[in-house]
């Protein structure tokens, strides 16, 4: 999974941005083909974003920010796209949004599986995942990986959704499910959860700027069944959009080519070279889902041999 060794795909984001928080249906014109263009001439694309730090969220003056945001930023501003308003949706309805048009594009930093693959298009690896659990200061259940929650018998927070209900599910783990992050903090506070489960730059977050009792675990790559979970997020679009997927990771792949750019405007909400996708990772391996393909093919720069 993440490591610091080798080569790394380098994201980076860093342009004007409005928000524009829409909680409403959006009309957006998919335009097939041409969807670029449209958008080009308007000057402005939609996202819908899921209100997850340090994703894409807004902070407390109401204005969209996160990691994944600063990225689509830089992006589209380099295509003639200033603006970009969010469309705040639950997490289980991005792609249902995406497919009926509310927005053009999901800025969440999502992860490449292959259901979602067969329902939108994904743009390059953007952001490697490990995994992590929130638990009351202390850590009472002495969770440090997956297996440990296994062997716990503990009941987990999950998102709706999230790869991490999928995991839950293939172990047989009980859990609790919430519709966001600071609802997985509320279950765990509440003691309806022994922790949450979410990526480990979530938790971490979440954890920093909560003044409940709660800590974040080290991260770890979950291994579910004896396979590691090589995991990606990337910025999602609808099928017929190629143009538009095309343009993105076009700029996508200039921006990779220097690395210092993914410190400068990743690096402020919390992103590390662990972070980094690693060199040979793509699209379409993850949409193939053959983990123990990608960890043989891939395992020195996942660290995993």
């Amino acid at each position: 999974m993440p490591t610091s060794t080798g080569r790394r795909v380098a994201l980076a984001a860093g342009s004007a941005l409005a928000l524009t928080a829409i909680t409403a249906c959006t009309s957006v014109d998919s335009g097939g083909g041409d969807q670029l263009a449209q958008l080009q001439d308007a000057g402005s694309i939609t996202v819908g974003f899921a209100g997850e730090e340090p994703y894409s969220f807004t902070d407390n003056s109401g204005e969209l920010t996160g990691a994944a945001v600063a990225l689509n930023r830089e992006i589209y501003g380099e295509l003639g796209i200033d603006q970009v308003d969010g469309v705040l949706t639950e997490w289980n309805n991005l792609i249902p949004g995406l497919t009926a048009d509310r927005f053009d594009s999901i800025s969440a930093g999502m992860s490449i599986l292959p259901d979602r693959c067969a329902n939108a298009s994904f743009s390059d690896p953007e952001i490697m995942y490990t995994t992590a659990f929130l638990v009351p200061t202390g850590n009472p259940d002495r969770l440090g990986d997956w297996q440990s929650a296994v062997d716990g018998k503990v009941k987990l927070a999950v998102m709706n959704g999230a790869i991490e209900a999928g995991y839950a599910e293939q172990t047989g783990v009980e859990t609790v499910q919430v519709g966001s992050p600071q609802d997985g903090l509320d279950a765990v506070v509440a003691g309806r959860a022994d922790a949450f489960a979410l990526t480990g730059i979530s938790v971490r977050a979440l954890a920093d700027r909560s003044d409940a009792p709660v800590e974040a675990t080290d991260s770890f790559v979950a291994v579910i069944n004896g396979v590691p979970q090589v995991g990606a997020g990337a910025t999602v679009f609808r099928k017929q959009d190629t143009d538009l997927l095309d343009a993105y990771n076009g700029k996508l792949r200039e921006i990779v080519s220097d690395p210092a750019r993914y410190a400068e405007i990743l690096g402020p909400f919390g992103f590390t070279e662990a972070e980094r996708p690693v060199e040979g990772l793509t699209t379409e391996m993850l949409c193939e889902g053959d983990l123990e393909k990608i960890a043989a093919e891939l395992g020195p720069e996942l660290g995993q041999g």
